[in-house]
């Protein structure tokens, strides 16, 4: 049997699949084009992952096959050391494809174990897409943050943070929270210039306005899905639909730079 049709078996097979990319800042080098957006990256690195495991794969004589499949190449993956801890800053986004608050604390659960620490830094939330016509208010807001407070009392998580808030719902935010948002990201694709009434409550509230340029859904269901059959030939993404995507960044604090940064993705197969 192939290495490509005893993956097609295991991914037929299972119904989670999770993946971690590995440090990009490694395997950038090796690329010769960049990718114009944070959506093309991921896209990239979903089928880059996924071609080099379906390849690694070997017939096996299990009868048993995993429901759940780390596509994840070891080789590519590095753990923060104890030692050099202290020096470095972990920060992840977690942009979330569902409302499902318990993949809140598993995604960063998953995030310390991927990258050998007990604590991240910083984390800040990406709640999922509205439908259309429909504004995100402080309600969708509140189960999220609840679950991200808990995360704070459990020393998981450092610091926690919005994104895409305007001065009235990041008000609103604060006001209701126990653990206030340390950060605010804002889309620069939407405002060139930071709203004077949001630039004014983040500094006397001291929330730190970050800036960023995710689209709102970082991958599209469409996209997640060919990066799945255009990863090993023969593969179906069509009945795949993406849970959560965190993306992690790695930085030497006394000399600001990208030491790593990376994706874990996690994925569900709908029940026929």
């Amino acid at each position: 049997m192939e290495p490509g049709v005893n993956a097609k078996l295991l991914i037929d097979n299972a119904t989670t699949l999770k993946l971690h990319t590995g440090n990009l800042v490694n395997r950038s080098r090796l690329k010769k084009k960049c990718p114009s957006s944070p959506s093309e990256e991921l896209q990239d690195c979903i089928k880059a992952t996924l071609g080099e495991w379906c390849a690694t794969i070997r017939p096996t004589l299990e009868t048993e096959l995993p429901s759940i499949l780390d596509c994840t190449i070891p080789e590519n993956t590095e753990l923060i050391t104890p030692e050099e801890r202290d020096e470095l800053k972990v920060s992840v986004k977690l942009f979330l494809g569902e409302s499902d608050c318990p993949s809140i604390r598993y995604a960063v659960d998953m995030a310390c174990v991927s990258l050998g620490v007990s604590q991240l830094d910083s984390v800040i939330i990406a709640p999922p897409p509205l439908s259309e016509g429909e504004s995100l208010t402080l309600v969708h807001l509140q189960p999220m943050w609840a679950e991200l407070e808990g995360l704070v009392q459990d020393q998981k998580a450092a610091a926690i943070g919005t994104s895409d808030l305007d001065k009235t719902l990041l008000e609103q935010l604060y006001n209701w929270a126990q653990v206030k948002p340390s950060s605010n990201q804002v889309n620069l694709a939407s405002c060139c210039v930071m709203p004077p009434d949001l630039t004014a409550f983040a500094k006397e509230f001291d929330i730190q306005l970050l800036t960023h340029n995710d689209s709102r859904e970082l991958i599209s269901a469409v996209g997640f899905q060919e990066a799945v059959q255009e990863s090993c030939h023969s593969l179906q993404g069509a009945d795949w639909r993406l849970e959560w995507v965190l993306r992690y960044s790695i930085i030497v604090k006394s000399r600001g730079i990208i030491k790593a940064k990376g994706y874990l993705v996690h994925a569900r197969k709908d029940a026929h």
